[in-house]
């Protein structure tokens, strides 16, 4: 018998923490259930001593090189491909041994599935063989399919799984695509102005030097022949200005009240906040809709939910439903004095509880909301391009018109 530490959660939503001795971690699992317990975390203790005692001190010690990561899209596909194989009648083993066998190209992918299908054979759950895999399986995926283990329903979790990694995976692309052109015409404008700062406006000031014989330069000239000067010749203080500020705001958002800021600003600044508000209203939507429509408790799905949100404000809220439900009050009311949800989501979620349909009711949120946010991305395009057009004209323009106006002057005294 060896021991093993857990952490798992009671009906009422309660964490506990403590030690339990089985013959492996699915034993472990197994007891936890049977006590109306459903496990988050089980680590065996002498393998936990070991990790700890090897990262003790910090430094890189603390961080596991080397372990596999699936990337997302290739767990997407796999998702898929595994419902599908045991859709067909397939064993879970032989199905997982069939994906690896597939993926002859990718080493990382036929390794992290070796194991996991061996860690089956030897003994463990699915979802346990997941767990074991933290880097490629996050909590949401390994407790939908620890619910479609308890529920039997596994091929409808796995599809519900892959669908929702598709439609997360595009609404991603869908906003990275957004930021591309304004952050791809920013580094273009950037190195034009640098190169026409170093390398053209001092052969212009040598030539005026020649031509005009200390006459004074027009203002804007004058301006732009200094700011030239300066980054040649103290080029280190705009760059470690740069290079601190970076810093500076990556220190301030690691801490907990910095992180919170940010993310408000996020939320509340036109005009990216109405569009961040719907993709954080979308993504909390549908995740929750997928963990209850796969069987998993209310309190444990909003666990989850403040656990994979990246916006600290979200979090807060989820964490205020989640202290609601506990105390036998409804999901909407906190949601409603969170004051960043639309009002129209807490109506719908509303109406959800009503009827007993909240997975359905989310999932047409999520649906709503992800169709505004394409909307929203077309919108913010639209908007940006000229401006970014106008931002390179007045940079470029003004560096040029400075460069020509002594010329004008010159001809004129001509």
């Amino acid at each position: 018998m060896a021991k093993f530490k857990y952490v798992a959660m009671d009906a009422t939503g309660k964490e506990h923490k403590g030690i339990i001795e089985a013959e492996s971690e699915a034993d472990a699992s197994a007891q936890l259930k049977q006590q109306s317990m459903i496990p988050t975390s089980i680590t065996q203790e002498s393998a936990a001593k070991k990790k700890k005692k090897k990262g003790a001190g910090g430094g890189m010690g603390a961080i596991t090189l080397g372990t596999p990561k699936m990337t997302s899209k290739n767990l997407t596909v796999f998702t898929r491909q595994l419902a599908t194989l045991l859709g067909a009648g397939l064993p879970m083993v032989r199905a997982i041994r069939t994906l690896a066998k597939q993926a002859k190209k990718d080493v990382i992918l036929r390794q992290i599935l070796t194991q996991i299908a061996d860690s089956i054979e030897g003994g463990n759950g699915f979802s346990d063989a997941l767990a074991s895999q933290p880097k490629s399986f996050n909590k949401l995926y390994v407790n939908m399919i620890r619910a479609g283990e308890a529920s039997g329903a596994m091929e409808a979790v796995l599809n519900r799984l892959a669908e929702f990694m598709e439609k997360s995976e595009k609404l991603k692309r869908k906003v990275k695509g957004a930021l591309m052109y304004p952050c791809s015409v920013l580094f273009i404008a950037v190195c034009i102005t640098w190169g026409l700062m170093t390398f053209i406006v001092p052969k212009f000031k040598e030539i005026f030097d020649d031509l005009l014989a200390g006459e004074p330069l027009p203002g804007l000239t004058e301006f732009v022949v200094q700011l030239s000067t300066f980054i040649n010749t103290m080029w280190y203080i705009p760059l470690g200005t740069i290079v601190g500020a970076v810093f500076a705001f990556k220190a301030f958002k690691s801490t907990k009240g910095g992180s919170y800021a940010i993310d408000m600003v996020l939320l509340k600044m036109p005009p990216l906040g109405g569009m961040v508000t719907k993709v954080n209203t979308a993504q909390f939507c549908r995740v929750l809709s997928t963990l209850l429509g796969s069987g998993v408790a209310i309190l444990n799905a909003l666990e989850i939910v403040r656990n994979t949100t990246s916006n600290a404000v979200v979090a807060k809220a989820v964490q205020s439903v989640a202290d609601s439900v506990k105390e036998g009050e409804s999901v909407s009311k906190p949601l409603d004095q969170s004051g960043i949800f639309p009002l129209m989501m807490i109506s719908m979620v509303e109406v959800g509880e009503e009827t007993g349909a909240m997975p359905e009711m989310m999932l047409r949120v999520a649906d709503i909301y992800e169709e505004e946010v394409d909307v929203a991305v077309d919108g913010l395009t639209s908007l940006i391009e000229p401006i970014m057009i106008v931002f390179l004209a007045v940079v470029v323009g003004g560096i040029v018109i400075a460069m020509f106006m002594p010329m004008i002057k010159l001809m004129q005294t001509m």
